[in-house]
């Protein structure tokens, strides 16, 4: 791929980043109110979360380079239109299907985001300044994510329509993000107009796999605790630690967030082979303290857990892609990198339907901290087998 020069653009690219990655965690807090509404299970809390996961992936799988080929301009402005037709899901929702629907369109969204805006944030900074880039660009992606839940919680709890007015403002910054998108610079040379799809396949070379499984593992239990948060903290917060308030809810999950974006910025002094091991430590500490805070009903305990979990999960992710990206050979780079967010995916996704099943026959508490219980025991375990055997420094 050739890029142009580099020209101003990158903190409008960020905003556009932000926005677009806000938009797919919003429902969070509303979970409860839509169990209430509908009068579904635990368990399918967690299903329509999950579906998010699934458009995530498939996105990546099937076009995660395809702004390489097409441009990032029309690419950032098709996530965009995913972005707002999911929110128009959730506006007019009558039901599950429109749930899940809006679900499933959300994680097409932020799948195109993911790559593209990261790109674009990198391709539009100022010589010199690509390490900051680097920074705005996750604080962009993480910060977002927190944000999300953060909004559609203050605006449920004290404004009206709890329901419709967090995705009428959600269509509002979309419209915004559309603005400032279409008069970024593109980067992409000659970019092709509509090119077909190249599905990207997973491989991860034979000798890039000591380093990869330990790394995807501590990537899983990462986002398998982001997956708590986003999809049934809501529920624990009401049920077990008695607290109500939808604003509390989405504050609580976007601490989770600030502190997987501090943990990401801190592993340029801290390094690969410190960051994993340390990230697995935190995973287990912030686990711990989730787990504790259902067993004695502490909302103190669970934001502690928050934010230690958070930061656990950004060091060990932004750790686990520079030691796999750097493991893999170039020209299966790009195969063993998706490998490694579909696993960090499943992960955000299949344990926390787990948790809705449990839920179903153990209770929501109890479902809760047989989850902690089963990722402390793998996290400690990645945890030491790093420890002894260090991944190289990427």
């Amino acid at each position: 791929m050739n890029v142009t020069g580099r020209r101003p653009g990158s903190a409008a690219a960020a905003v556009v980043f932000a926005i677009g990655m806000a938009g797919t965690t919003l429902p969070t807090p509303l979970y409860g109110l839509y169990r209430a509404e509908l009068g579904f299970s635990e368990l399918m809390v967690t299903v329509v979360f999950a579906v998010y996961a699934v458009g995530v992936i498939s996105a990546l799988l099937v076009a995660g380079d395809y702004s390489d080929r097409a441009g990032r301009r029309p690419v950032l402005l098709a996530a965009l239109g995913l972005s707002a037709a999911s929110a128009l899901c959730f506006l007019f929702e009558g039901g599950l299907p429109l749930l899940f629907a809006g679900r499933l369109l959300s994680g097409f969204a932020a799948g195109l985001l993911s790559g593209t805006a990261t790109a674009t944030v990198l391709e539009l900074a100022a010589p010199g300044h690509a390490a900051r880039a680097a920074f705005v660009a996750t604080a962009a992606g993480m910060g977002g994510l927190g944000c999300g839940p953060l909004l559609s919680g203050l605006l449920a709890e004290y404004a009206p329509w709890p329901l419709r007015l967090t995705f009428l403002v959600n269509l509002a910054l979309v419209a915004v993000a559309c603005v400032l998108t279409w008069f970024l610079p593109e980067t992409v040379r000659d970019p092709v107009r509509w090119p077909p799809l190249r599905p990207q396949g997973m491989t991860v070379p034979p000798g890039a796999r000591g380093v990869f499984v330990p790394s995807a593992l501590a990537a899983f239990v990462g986002f398998a605790l982001l997956g708590l948060f986003l999809a049934v903290a809501p529920a624990f917060l009401s049920q077990t630690l008695g607290e109500h308030s939808l604003a509390v809810s989405g504050a609580v999950v976007f601490s989770v967030f600030l502190a997987s974006t501090a943990g990401q910025a801190l592993l340029g002094q801290v390094g690969v082979r410190r960051a994993l091991p340390g990230g697995c430590l935190f995973l287990v500490l912030g686990l711990l303290l989730v787990g504790a805070s259902l067993a004695a009903e502490s909302l103190a305990l669970l934001v502690l857990g928050a934010l230690c979990g958070g930061l656990g999960h950004g060091l060990a992710f932004r750790a686990g892609l520079a030691a796999v990206s750097g493991a893999a050979p170039p020209e299966q780079r790009g195969g063993t990198i998706s490998a490694y967010f579909v696993v960090a995916y499943l992960g955000i996704s299949v344990p926390v339907v787990g948790v809705g099943a449990l839920a179903l026959a153990l209770g929501l508490k109890n479902a809760g901290l047989v989850f902690t219980a089963c990722l402390v025991v793998l996290s400690a375990g990645i945890g030491l087998r790093v420890r002894h055997r260090p991944l190289p420094e990427s």
